[in-house]
């Protein structure tokens, strides 16, 4: 792991860079993939799922019986961390709903809008090494909350052509039905493109490889909205001398075992705390299942020592992290001055696992310096906003004036007529 004291802020922007692969480079393969779904429906999401997840499927969809059959094969411990979560998760998203109101913008005229749900959401959740049902929360329930009259779910199978019971046992409590055995980029055109088996979305939700990441950003050019562009998962973590090596380590860890290609940072004015966390981070590692991933990981994070807070400040929000973890006494006072993170975890007892699993926040975030422009997944992904007006007679001729100068100095004549006929009228 990289140890960085003191860098010039001209060294910054190298160090504000991800290990992300450019997925472009992936483009012409997925495209290839996108194109026979497009074409061939579920005959090439099958071929490909045969491909990619060795696995031979005679049906697609996740029949009601093996969703049953799933409820029986989760823990009830499990059952009831998943049922929490969801409480939690839902009490936060429905206190965000979309409360609007008519304004008089000029007598006469009144503008509003109005909160709509998208129809029809596709969600995807990653299965391989780490099957994320957590994924499944975050996602279905701000959708059932907005109002989405269909939500579809792809998600890969294993080897024997099944779905993890607990991606499914979520999903139910969610109030997902329509569950199918597709994954990669093959899943990001069945829901794009829509299949005999898969319905069209406007939009499709989740995280994935680079190979999802590739697809999404292809569909998203003409063909079907996405909630946010994405890359590897990141933390950075601020700390000072009160903060406590050994949960700066666990929250390095736990960041580093989503993936090898996942990053985390220590951003910090105090040496001090420099070897304390090094070798909290070694004895820690030990023992992990994830060991190699989190090797791997760990080999393009950083430590990074700043000459005081006001560079801590200034670098964090030129990073951008997606999760940012604040452990120094003075945390509600730096909270204040971050302009750019995904999602902020407070105090020493506040750690990124509890957004990514319970706390009620959405761990679908902004990645790779895109939480600069960008918000993770909230009410707000799943709904759109219409506006309406209505002018009266009154409203029209006080407004009429403005409205026709402004069109007859763009040269659009025929937006000047449609107030001008009007006004001969009154």
């Amino acid at each position: 792991m990289e140890i960085l004291r003191y860098p010039d802020k001209s060294q910054w922007p190298s160090l504000v860079k991800r290990p992300a692969l450019d997925v472009t480079t992936l483009f012409g393969t997925v495209r290839e993939v996108l194109d026979a779904v497009r074409t061939e429906g579920d005959e090439a999401a099958r071929r490909y799922e045969a491909k990619f997840d060795g696995v031979a499927l005679a049906d697609l969809r996740v029949s009601d019986e093996e969703i049953r059959e799933a409820a029986g094969q989760v823990d009830d411990a499990l059952k009831a961390a998943i049922r929490r979560a969801k409480e939690n998760i839902g009490a936060f998203h429905a206190a965000q709903r979309f409360e609007g109101c008519r304004v008089t913008t000029a007598p006469g005229v009144v503008c509003w809008q109005k909160a709509v749900p998208i129809e029809k959401v596709g969600l995807y959740i990653p299965g391989g090494t780490a099957p994320l049902f957590s994924t499944v929360l975050m996602l279905a329930v701000p959708a059932r909350i907005a109002g989405c009259e269909e939500i579809v779910l792809c998600t890969p199978p294993d080897k024997t052509g099944r779905v993890h019971p607990a991606i499914l046992f979520a999903a139910h409590e969610a109030g997902v039905h329509k569950i199918f055995k597709i994954g990669g980029s093959q899943a990001i055109a069945a829901m794009a493109y829509g299949t005999a088996s898969v319905p069209k979305v406007y939009k499709i939700f989740g995280p994935g490889n680079q190979y999802v990441t590739a697809a999404k950003q292809l569909v998203s050019l003409k063909d079907v909205a996405i909630d946010m562009p994405a890359g590897p998962s990141e933390v950075e973590v601020i700390a000072d001398e009160t903060a406590n090596p050994v949960f700066i380590a666990a929250d390095f860890l736990s960041q580093a075992e989503h993936g090898a290609d996942s990053q985390a940072l220590l951003v910090t004015d105090t040496e001090a705390i420099v070897d304390p966390v090094v070798e909290a981070i070694e004895r820690e590692m030990t023992g992990l299942p994830r060991k190699d991933i989190v090797q791997r990981s760990l080999e393009h994070s950083r430590i990074i020592v700043l000459r005081d807070r006001e560079e801590v400040i200034a670098f964090t929000n030129q990073y951008a992290p997606e999760h940012l973890i604040i452990q120094t006494q003075d945390y509600a006072a730096l909270a204040g001055r971050v302009t750019n993170a995904g999602s902020v975890f407070l105090g020493p007892y506040t750690p990124e696992s509890a957004g990514d699993y319970a706390s009620g926040t959405n761990h679908t975030l902004p990645t790779n310096g895109y939480a600069k422009a960008y918000s993770g997944v909230n009410l707000d992904s799943f709904i759109k906003k219409i506006t309406f007006q209505e002018i009266t007679a009154d409203g029209i001729r006080g407004l009429g004036e403005t409205i026709q100068v402004m069109a007859a100095n763009e040269r659009l004549e025929a937006h000047r007529q449609a107030v001008t006929l009007r006004m001969k009228t009154l």
